[in-house]
């Protein structure tokens, strides 16, 4: 299983080790059509100037990691903590008869499959977000990621995948954002590490086992560091290119070495644990078995994915052999699914996982279910992004409406995993926000008409979509992203919007019988002050019909209590809030949340009504304080970028923060740090307020901007000789200017700060480096506003390959990757002559070793001659060459 670049492929051989399973990044259709790539957003939608982006990373990269390297590296880390998942009550599941215990994991795009352009947030609505956490136990970023400092410029999106002459990293991280929003969900994070035979140029497993001289490994130290840095939970190891026999055992320390380092370790069913070579067993057994766990080493991993090509009798040794370990096949051992490249036609039945009694035998994983919107073919067009939302309920559910029968073959995730849940305590809060909009609403009040996808402002997921109990005919549930938004044709509701968010709920249709919705599994505790808040609007005509919230208490799992909203048979004018008391129930604990349209004595055609909020309080005042220490750390007006930064509180007390400019809704995230584009006001109140975990809103902090007080117009250039050179448009207020530059590479700090006239419009600074790290230029005029910019310092140094990087046996010459951060090609001379060296996917030799591109076995040569004069010429990204005598003079 491999994937990178857009394209993925399969050769289904079973002869043994015959078999290639090499994957790149985009899912084959069943048909056999290949899907695009994440191409870069246009118009309002592309990427910032200077907006933040992941990167992959070589073993090298990693191996000089510093977080300090990064300007946008706080901007990319995760701070929601995981949370705590509520004990299983198999009574309030779908189907009680269903094992809780059978874990899942998915594998898959995030926002997308963008080389440059893998951001936590956007302002794009047709952006892939994930739904459907409460089936998922583990969640991977699943794509191919440029290693830093890969010029943007050398991504041409119109070209084959084969011709993107850069390199991709070993290891990808997960998509900050889908962290926070799989740990609110109580999902663990993975990031993954990935080696083939061509995906990743040279780079090579054996780097990860290279030991220090205490007999541990430097790698494996620095994945553990990534990891709590950046906020995720652990890797997923992809080795899919043969391994040395005689490195097993230190490959299996290696992995060891991660789990004790505190992560989730999980394994995939490739490699033979005696030969090395790549043998996909398809099932858990003595041959893989040793990478979870080994009989001398004990547990090296937590887990194993088995490759594609099972059956019953597979999975059934499966789980016989992990029990003979002592291991919990349902934790332990997940049966693989193709999603992306079979879709909805699978050739293999889940099923098959099934024991005699209807439980699964084995855990699940599934790679490739972002292909829901990755292999739509519209994908990117708002209006069909409904569709997009009924191919993913299809593929969790069974059912694109959320029918209680399956559609075709494929019968959903949700018959075999058990849904799950973190609402718990005394208070809960939702506006039914899925995690983007088409506009952004707040306490029905429309606060921005723009477009936004940002996962970390989702709500937790409405457990069940759908389940409708109705006495006559179900009422249609969907989310209503306001007049800007296209429905499914089955809906014909008026289109509201939210009430806080993007998004609503609304339920429509003929009411001819009462309808029992269920929207969430929790274990609340109810207090002798707690009351349940609903919020809703309904705009179809007045009538006879009512709602009323629905609790299933714990105590008596299958009944559920009424507690009717009065007047909710009339029509609304806009969005009301009507609440019940639920002191008579305390001490009691709430398994699941819904709602209960009552219907009236004859049937009401038409019907609808939009929950725009629910929220369990428990009488205590838990709104949070005032956030503390808002500042603008860098206001961008050239590029139209602000970034913004506070004091974060803690999540038992904040659940996110949201960013007004004066009252147009910006974004919102739960951190300290927050990003803003297309960023075009003058002036105006930058507000910030905190929201609880029972949805209560603090006291908005506030800072002020006036860019008529600040210098405007500015420009800065860096040159090769170390100078600097900025210009400006001097404020009226005529006030001194005080001009600061600093590197934003803090591990090689730079700084200087000088004051000037404030009816200067320039001035040339001398002495700033010239090794191409960015820089914030920032001018303030007295107390007035600070405006900056952001470039890069001239790039005029390189250090020279050193010669103790080539092994040399006789006359053959083995190269090593270059250790500079930022090196591109290495031209390897022999009198003159460049050699010349083969490239990946059998693209053709280049007379250079290329950054990402070249084979390993090429970048062993013998020289023509033994007496020859051999040169090695390295070439960073700047164009900067330095040559090394590696034989002769």
């Amino acid at each position: 299983m491999a994937r990178s670049h857009r394209t993925r492929r399969r050769a289904m051989t079973r002869a043994g080790t015959a078999v290639l399973a090499a994957m790149l990044a985009v899912a084959l259709t069943a048909t056999g059509t290949a899907a695009s790539d994440t191409l870069p957003w246009t118009g309002e939608s592309a990427v910032g100037a200077h907006q933040p982006y992941q990167h992959g990373y070589s073993v090298t990269d990693l191996l000089r990691w510093n977080p300090a390297d990064d300007a946008g590296a706080e901007l990319l880390r995760a701070k929601v903590p995981l949370q705590q998942r509520n004990a299983a009550n198999a009574a309030t599941q779908r189907n009680p008869a269903l094992p809780a215990g059978t874990q899942l994991l998915t594998l898959a795009g995030d926002y997308g499959n963008a080389f440059f352009e893998s951001h936590p947030y956007t302002n794009e609505f047709s952006q892939y977000l994930f739904n459907y956490w409460q089936y998922a136990d583990f969640y991977g970023s699943w794509h191919g990621m440029p290693t830093q400092g890969v010029p943007v410029n050398y991504y041409d999106p119109t070209a084959d995948w084969r011709e993107k002459w850069f390199e991709f990293g070993m290891l990808n991280l997960p998509n900050p954002g889908y962290t926070n929003a799989a740990h609110a969900n109580g999902v663990r994070s993975l990031g993954c590490i990935f080696f083939s035979d061509n995906d990743r140029g040279d780079q090579t497993y054996s780097e990860l086992l290279v030991r220090d001289a205490a007999g541990s490994f430097p790698v494996a130290a620095k994945l553990v560091q990534v990891a709590k840095f950046y906020g995720f939970d652990g890797y997923f190891v992809n080795q899919e290119s043969r391994v040395a026999p005689a490195d097993i055992p230190a490959y299996k320390q290696f992995l060891k070495q991660l789990r004790d380092g505190g992560l989730y370790v999980q394994w995939y069913d490739s490699i033979d644990n005696s030969t090395g070579a790549i043998s996909y067993q398809n099932e858990f057994n003595a041959v893989n078995g040793p990478f979870v766990r080994d009989a001398r080493l004990g547990d090296v991993s937590d887990s194993i994915f088995l490759n594609y090509w099972w059956n019953r009798t597979k999975l059934a040794n499966s789980k016989t052999y992990a029990a003979g370990l002592g291991l919990d096949s349902r934790k332990s051992v997940f049966a693989g699914v193709e999603a992306g490249q079979y879709q909805f036609n699978q050739p293999y039945n889940l099923d098959d996982n099934l024991d005699t009694g209807g439980a699964p035998m084995n855990a699940i994983a599934t790679l490739g279910a972002d292909f829901v919107s990755s292999d739509y073919a519209n994908k990117t067009d708002d209006a069909a992004q409904r569709d997009v939302f009924d191919r993913e309920r299809r593929w969790w559910t069974g059912s694109s409406a959320g029918a209680t029968t399956p559609e075709g073959t494929w019968k959903g995730i949700s018959k075999y995993v058990a849904e799950r849940s973190v609402i718990g305590g005394t208070t809960f809060a939702t506006s039914f926000n899925t995690g983007h909009g088409l506009s952004t609403w707040t306490k029905g009040r429309l606060s921005s008409p723009k477009e936004w996808g940002n996962i970390n402002l989702q709500d937790i997921p409405v457990t069940w979509q759908w389940w409708i109990d109705a006495a006559g005919t179900p009422l249609g549930a969907d989310f209503d992203y306001g007049p800007a938004y296209t429905p499914a044709s089955r809906f014909s509701y008026q289109k509201i919007g939210g009430y806080n968010g993007g998004s609503s709920l609304v339920l429509s249709g003929t009411l001819d019988g009462d309808n029992t919705v269920r929207l969430y599994k929790t274990d609340l505790q109810v207090a002798k002050g707690s009351t349940l808040d609903l919020t809703y609007t309904k705009p179809s005509a007045s009538d006879d019909s009512e709602l009323r919230l629905g609790l299933v208490l714990a105590s008596d799992p299958g009944k559920v209590v009424q507690l009717p909203l009065a007047g909710s048979g009339q029509r609304t004018t806009g969005w009301t809030t009507r609440s019940a008391d639920l002191s008579a129930y305390a001490g009691q604990r709430v398994a699941a949340l819904g709602l209960v349209v009552a219907a009236g004595a004859r049937p009401i055609q038409g019907y609808q009504v939009n929950l725009g909020a629910l929220a369990l309080r428990d009488g205590k005042d838990r709104t949070p304080a005032t956030p503390q220490d808002l500042r603008i750390t860098q206001l961008l007006p050239e590029t139209g970028e602000l970034f913004l930064s506070w004091k974060r509180a803690g999540y038992d007390k904040v659940r996110r923060y949201d960013v007004y400019l004066d009252d147009t809704y910006l974004g919102g995230i739960y951190d300290d740090v927050y990003y803003v584009k297309r960023f075009t006001a003058t002036s105006g109140t930058i507000r910030l307020v905190a929201v609880g975990p029972d949805g209560s809103e603090s006291p908005a902090a506030t800072t002020s901007f006036d860019l008529a007080t600040a210098p405007a117009k500015v420009k800065a250039s860096a040159k090769p000789d170390g100078t600097l050179t900025a210009s400006w448009t001097p404020p009226a207020n005529g006030r001194p200017v005080t001009l600061k530059v600093q590197s934003l590479d803090t591990s090689r700090p730079y700084g200087k700060e000088v004051e000037l006239p404030g009816s200067g419009t320039g001035t040339t600074l001398t002495g700033v480096p010239v090794n191409g790290d960015g820089y914030l230029l920032t001018l303030r005029a007295g107390p007035g506003t600070a405006t900056a910019v952001r470039g890069r310092f001239a790039d005029t140094e390189i250090a020279p390959y050193p010669a103790s990087a080539v092994k040399i046996s006789g006359n053959t010459f083995t190269f090593s990757r270059p250790a500079l951060a930022d090196w591109h090609t290495l031209t390897v001379l022999e009198d003159g002559q460049a050699k010349s060296f083969a490239t990946t996917y059998g693209s053709g030799a280049k007379p250079y070793i290329i950054r990402g591109r070249t084979t390993r076995a090429a970048e062993t040569v013998t020289m023509s001659s033994a007496g020859s004069k051999v040169v090695a010429v390295l070439e960073d990204y700047a164009g900067n060459k330095a040559t090394t005598v590696l034989r002769g003079n």
